[in-house]
C-alpha cells in the first residue's frame, strides 16, 4: 500500500476501504446522478480482464449473497464470496495529468495489468 493511500485511508467497518478522495468522488457521483433509494455502492470482482479478474465498482441494489458495510457514511454492498479476493483493498480516486479515475490497491493481487483494472490472485 502506498504511503499516500495509507495517510488518506478512510476507516471502514468492512473488508474494503475508501480514501478520502474516493469517498468524496463517490458522493459527487451519487448527488449528480440522483442514485435511487435502495441503491448503494457495489464493490466486487468478476472473471475477465487481461490478468484474469476485473474490479466492479458501481451502484446496485442488495443481492442474496451480499454483505453490507459503511465507509465514511457511504453504504457499500459486496458479494461475500468476493471477500477472498478483495479483503484489505483500498479504493482511491486519481485526478491528475497521468491518471484519472478510481484505482484499487489490492494486497491479495499477485499480478495486475498495466491499466490497473484487472488482477490475478
Amino acid at each position: 500500500m502506498s504511503i499516500v493511500a495509507e495517510q488518506e485511508k478512510v476507516q471502514s467497518t468492512g473488508p474494503v476501504s475508501l480514501t478520502e478522495r474516493a469517498a468524496e468522488e463517490i458522493r459527487k457521483i451519487m448527488s449528480a446522478k440522483n442514485i435511487p433509494d435502495g441503491y448503494h455502492l457495489r464493490v466486487g470482482a468478476k472473471g475477465g480482464g487481461c490478468s484474469g479478474m476485473s474490479y466492479i465498482l458501481g451502484f446496485d441494489r442488495k443481492r442474496d449473497h451480499d454483505i453490507q458495510f459503511e465507509v465514511d457514511g457511504i453504504n457499500v454492498f459486496m458479494d461475500k464470496r468476493h471477500g477472498l479476493y478483495l479483503m484489505g483493498t483500498v479504493v482511491d480516486y486519481q485526478d491528475g495529468l497521468d491518471a484519472r479515475g478510481f484505482t484499487f490497491d489490492n494486497p491479495n493481487a499477485t499480478a495486475t495489468c498495466g491499466c490497473g483494472s484487472s488482477f490475478s490472485a
